[in-house]
């Protein structure tokens, strides 16, 4: 999947190190970090970067920078400087802010910046409630915002209630668990509700879910369709891939979820792919070339005889690729501004 190597936020969350506003401490946490420009204009020694978007976490690790998993982290560690991107889900957001003060080490700072028309303002009002006073910077229509020198959050009561609010949890009477950030994260999408309500119950053998994000279509299918004999699915957002263990644990068939992007290919064959493929990647940018590489995948992927079923927005350009994929492609459904497709003979298998 491609990587932006523009990013304004990115380029100004370092512009008070440009500015000459503090040196480099020498360690540091990057929170959401992504590589760019603006990572890459001066030595950053002892950075940790936390990412768990696939796509970039690989192109961090190919940047030669370390990449953690914060639950594999010393929870004792503290850092100088913790360094945040922030999602624009607030509750997501607030949690990360929660998480960086608590990462703070005694006299050290939190610097974080957003984009202006993706919440920069909100995000730097929350963040000075949670830990006091904050500085700021406006420049490529972002806002980079920082704190004090810190000794804890300025709220410790609040510090403790943001710090919750990334916590999973059950969702749709219990039926699934999830939380704040996770695609459609505390309702059923209703594109992958209409690809679930139409998928035939014919379907059989080994399946994938390609984006699978807490598992509701991998649930679906599995519910509709009792000659599934085996399930895979992947997802590129680590959240989501835990949520989705979490919710198709104990399933009648054998699963396995996968942390993978799947723009870069899939490791076996399947019968039966099914897909509401994203349509962004961690930006506001429409992304289409993400749903027509995962139609490229599946054809791929899919056993001679095997069949895709996804779902996608009407208004997204995925007719070509489909015909140029696959020898019959036809519309199941057109609702609520949604298409569902079913496609067989895959053309270009390796």
């Amino acid at each position: 999947m491609r990587v932006d190597r523009s990013d304004d936020a990115l380029e100004t969350l370092f512009q008070p190190f440009a500015d000459g506003l503090w040196p480099w401490p020498g360690d540091a946490l990057f929170l959401r970090a992504r590589d760019g420009v603006g990572l890459r204009q001066a030595p950053r020694p002892g950075l940790l970067c936390e990412q768990d978007f696939r796509p970039a976490a690989e192109a961090l690790e190919r940047g030669g920078l370390d990449v953690v998993d914060l639950e594999s982290l010393d929870p004792a560690r503290r850092f100088p400087l913790v360094l945040v991107l922030p999602p624009r889900q607030r509750e997501e957001a607030r949690a990360l802010f929660a998480q960086a003060v608590a990462r703070c080490a005694p006299g050290g700072r939190v610097l974080a910046c957003m984009r202006n028309d993706e919440g920069a303002r909100s995000g730097e009002d929350d963040l000075g409630k949670l830990a006091g006073k904050v500085g700021s910077l406006s420049k490529r229509k972002c806002r980079a915002f920082w704190t004090a020198p810190l000794q804890g959050p300025a709220d410790e009561a609040l510090a403790r209630a943001w710090a919750a609010l990334d916590a999973p949890r059950a969702i749709l009477g219990g039926r699934f668990h999830s939380r704040p950030g996770v695609f459609a994260w505390d309702r059923i999408d209703p594109a992958s509700a209409l690809l679930a309500a139409h998928l035939p119950a014919d379907l059989s053998g080994h399946a994938a879910d390609l984006g699978a994000g807490y598992g509701y279509l991998s649930a679906e299918l599995l519910a509709r369709c009792p000659r599934i004999a085996a399930l895979d699915l992947f997802e590129a957002q680590a959240r989501a891939v835990a949520l989705a263990r979490r919710n198709l644990e104990g399933a009648r068939v054998p699963v396995q979820v996968f942390w993978h992007d799947v723009t870069a290919g899939l490791p076996r064959r399947y019968d039966v792919i099914v897909s509401n493929p994203p349509f962004h990647a961690q930006g506001r940018e429409e992304r289409p070339d993400i749903g027509r590489r995962f139609i490229q995948v599946a054809a791929q992927s899919l056993e001679r005889g095997g069949r895709l079923w996804l779902v996608a927005n009407r208004h997204l350009p995925y007719e070509q690729a489909l015909d140029e994929h696959f020898g019959e492609v036809r519309t199941v459904a057109q609702d609520g501004g949604f298409k569902v497709v079913e496609a067989r003979g895959a053309r270009g298998r390796a």
